[in-house]
């Protein structure tokens, strides 16, 4: 699909081979790709996590404002970005696994809590600036691959490592194929949840920092969509929203999918809302087309 595709954007638009076209795509996709990691983790597990674009912003906002334009903040600011993404996660896998809430719900409260909290913040008008550092980590490039690709396809080979190769990654399968079974099995599920909800969370707020870094300015709204994009890139990986089956691999796929679609839409001069349309097409075409795999496995 993924090689279809590019044949495609090259027959609507020739533009979309140009190098800087292409240097473009990958920067977009890598802000996506970086919380997409995230929200893989936590839809295998049988959850998902509607609050990462709000976290997103959230980081964002942030740093553009203790950063100041300063190197010397980058780290420190990082870290404090990390753990205000850590601590949304935290509340969102206690209130989930404590109290058996519907993850949805759980989740889409928390974006709204951080969203009014910089908003509170910067009172409706961030400010500060992007220092150089972080501009090249969202804008930078070593040769012709981006610095942000470097890192998203690195966070997505650890994690991918991690769930193929290490008992943990095999109990966040187990707990999403069957939390009773898990539970029987001698897994802490409510543990192994609140994990992958603390670890989406941290991914979030690293992808607002990658984000920051391309805009290279502060956004109360910087990542809008980002969590019903990075759904979408997941599920057209192949990762079950039933949970239990998927993989990292498939998801860098659907990142790549999702983000060349919008690029060839933009190119075919079309509106913004045919952006909504062919996205909420491939997901259905792909949920059809994983379906339809699934059952024919099982006749077999």
């Amino acid at each position: 699909m993924l090689v279809a595709l590019f044949v495609v954007a090259g027959i609507v638009s020739p533009i979309f081979y140009r190098p800087q076209n292409i240097f473009n795509v990958l920067q977009q996709a890598s802000a996506l790709g970086v919380v997409s990691v995230g929200q893989t983790l936590v839809i295998l597990s049988g959850g998902i996590d509607l609050s990462i674009a709000s976290i997103m912003a959230t980081s964002c906002v942030f740093a553009a404002a203790l950063m100041a334009g300063k190197n010397s903040m980058v780290i420190p600011i990082t870290l404090f970005c990390l753990a205000i993404g850590a601590l949304a996660g935290f509340l969102n896998g206690i209130i989930t696994t404590r109290r058996n809430a519907p993850p949805f719900i759980v989740t889409l409260g928390t974006a709204l809590i951080f969203q009014g909290i910089r908003f509170v913040y910067t009172k409706g008008a961030p400010f500060g600036s992007i220092p150089s550092w972080l501009r090249f980590l969202g804008r930078g490039g070593i040769g012709f691959v981006p610095a942000s690709v470097i890192i998203f396809l690195f966070l997505a080979l650890v994690m991918e490592a991690i769930l193929q190769r290490s008992a943990y990654g095999r109990k966040i399968y187990a707990v999403g194929d069957n939390k009773v079974a898990a539970l029987y099995s001698g897994i802490n599920v409510p543990n192994i949840i609140l994990s992958v909800y603390a670890l989406s969370g941290i991914f979030a707020a690293f992808g607002g920092l990658v984000l920051a870094g391309y805009l290279g300015f502060g956004d109360n709204w910087a990542g809008k969509g980002y969590e019903l994009d990075a759904i979408a890139a997941v599920v057209v990986g192949g990762t079950s929203l039933a949970g239990g089956e998927g993989g990292m691999g498939g998801t860098v796929v659907g990142v790549l999918l999702i983000t060349i679609l919008s690029n060839i839409v933009l190119l075919a001069g079309l509106p913004y809302q045919f952006q909504q349309i062919v996205k909420g097409l491939v997901v259905a075409a792909a949920v059809i087309f994983y379906s339809f795999v699934k059952v024919s496995g099982e006749r077999r």
